[in-house]
C-alpha cells in the first residue's frame, strides 16, 4: 500500500528576484512561468509571484518565484518576502551601468535580511548590442569576487531564462538529499 501526497509536488523553492525598477524582473518572470513577453513596461507595486512546477529525476518541484518592487518607497515591504527563501535571483540591466552599481546595495540588502540564501547575478537584457554599457567580462569579475554565478539573460529572447530560473542549487539540493523545508529562516 502506498501513501499518496496530498500536496501537487514533492518539493517547494521560494526565489526572490530583487534588483532596481526597470531592469526587467517582471520580464523574466513572465518568461519563465508563462512564456511571454510584453515589451510595454508595468510597474510592480510592492511584490507578486509566480508558481511553476518542473519534474526533476521524477520529483515534481515547485518554484515559487517572487517579483519585488525596485523602487525604493516599497524597500519596507520587500525586505519581509526574504523569510524562507531558497535562493536570490540579483538582476540588473547591462545597457544601465547604475543599476550595475547597485547591484552591491542589493547584495548587502540581502546579507542584511538572509546571509545564507544562494544568491545568482543575472545580466538581463544582453540582446540590446548597441545600448550595452556593462561589458560582461566586468560582470564576471565582480560575480567571481562576490562569489555568487553570473548568467546573462534576455526574456525578450528567451536566452538563459530557465537556467536562470531552474537553479543549478535547487537541483543539486534535490539530488543530493530529501530537502526539508529551509533552515535558514530570515530574521528581518
Amino acid at each position: 500500500m502506498s501513501l499518496c501526497n496530498p500536496r501537487d509536488y514533492d518539493h517547494l523553492f521560494k526565489l526572490l528576484i530583487i534588483g532596481d525598477s526597470g531592469v526587467g524582473k517582471s520580464s523574466l518572470l513572465l518568461r519563465f512561468a508563462d512564456n511571454t513577453f510584453s515589451p510595454n513596461y508595468i510597474t510592480t507595486i510592492g511584490v507578486d509571484f509566480k508558481i511553476r512546477t518542473i519534474t526533476v529525476d521524477g520529483e515534481r518541484v515547485k518554484l515559487q518565484i517572487w517579483d519585488t518592487a525596485g523602487q525604493e518607497r516599497f524597500r519596507t515591504i520587500t525586505s519581509t518576502y526574504y523569510r524562507g527563501t531558497h535562493g536570490v535571483i540579483i538582476v540588473f540591466d547591462v545597457t544601465s551601468g547604475d543599476s550595475f552599481v547597485n547591484v552591491k546595495r542589493w547584495l548587502h540588502e540581502i546579507d542584511q535580511n538572509c546571509e545564507n540564501v544562494q544568491r545568482i547575478l543575472v545580466g538581463n537584457k544582453c540582446d540590446e548590442k548597441e545600448r550595452r554599457v556593462v561589458l560582461q567580462v566586468d560582470a564576471q569579475r565582480f560575480a567571481d569576487q562576490t562569489n555568487v554565478q553570473y548568467f546573462e539573460t534576455s526574456a525578450k529572447e528567451n536566452l538563459n531564462v530557465e537556467e536562470v530560473c531552474i537553479p543549478w542549487y535547487c537541483l543539486l539540493n534535490l539530488r543530493s538529499e530529501k530537502l526539508t523545508p529551509p533552515n535558514r529562516f530570515c530574521v528581518v
